[in-house]
């Protein structure tokens, strides 16, 4: 593989795609996981075990939350990500064990600091509409790099897509990089997109762009 996607996830627009009760989302981004652009389960043998990770626990609970699951002991989460992409990862040395991997993954997640960058820029969860180009703008001045946007597309009678994940992209050195693919490069696979029925997309330039506040 050759990059690195660190996934946030807008937890209300997740709760919004998926007939599970969310209780209470967070009001913040969240990770939904460090994903290499290529391979999964690269090692079935190499099964998660929640003790490697108990120093994490607080962080992982409060950054990397099961959204749909919100009962505080789900680790099913972290077990999948772990199981699909993580030994995948492991091929990187810093990367190469449980508690590396989801302690880089949040050290990145500190590092970007998402939440705090879009409040700067002023977009706010709410009511309004934004425009896709203010908020891509907006991110890639503030990190100087492109990352990846993607949306629940409008439903029935909406005119409006809802932001849903950011995903910024990292070098196998842990450097931020532009999402758009370079020559020969492929792009993962998005099957992890899909909860319930809906699934996400890459946003549209053009549509009114929803940032919801709570779930509806």
């Amino acid at each position: 593989w050759k990059k690195l996607y660190l996934a946030h996830h807008w937890p209300v627009t997740v709760c919004k795609m998926s007939a599970n009760d969310c209780q209470d989302p967070p009001e913040y981004w969240t990770i939904h996981g460090l994903w290499p652009d290529k391979g999964e389960e690269c090692n079935r043998t190499w099964h998660f075990n929640v003790t490697e990770i108990k120093d994490l626990m607080s962080d992982m609970r409060r950054y990397w939350p099961d959204v749909l699951h919100s009962s505080l002991n789900r680790t099913q989460f972290w077990k999948h990500e772990w199981e699909k992409h993580g030994t995948c990862a492991a091929t990187l040395e810093i990367l190469n064990s449980q508690k590396k991997y989801f302690g880089k993954a949040l050290e990145l997640y500190q590092h970007v600091d998402l939440n705090s960058c879009l409040l700067k820029a002023g977009i706010k969860p709410g009511s309004s509409y934004y425009q896709m180009t203010a908020i891509k703008e907006a991110l890639t001045r503030f990190y100087g790099v492109t990352p990846k946007i993607q949306c629940l597309p409008p439903e029935e009678g909406e005119k409006a897509q809802t932001i849903g994940q950011i995903e910024f992209c990292f070098t196998k050195e842990l450097q931020l990089r532009n999402c758009t693919a370079l020559k020969g490069e492929s792009s993962p696979a998005q099957t992890d997109l899909k909860l319930g029925t809906e699934e996400l997309s890459v946003c549209s330039d053009t549509l009114p762009t929803y940032y919801p506040a709570q779930v509806q």
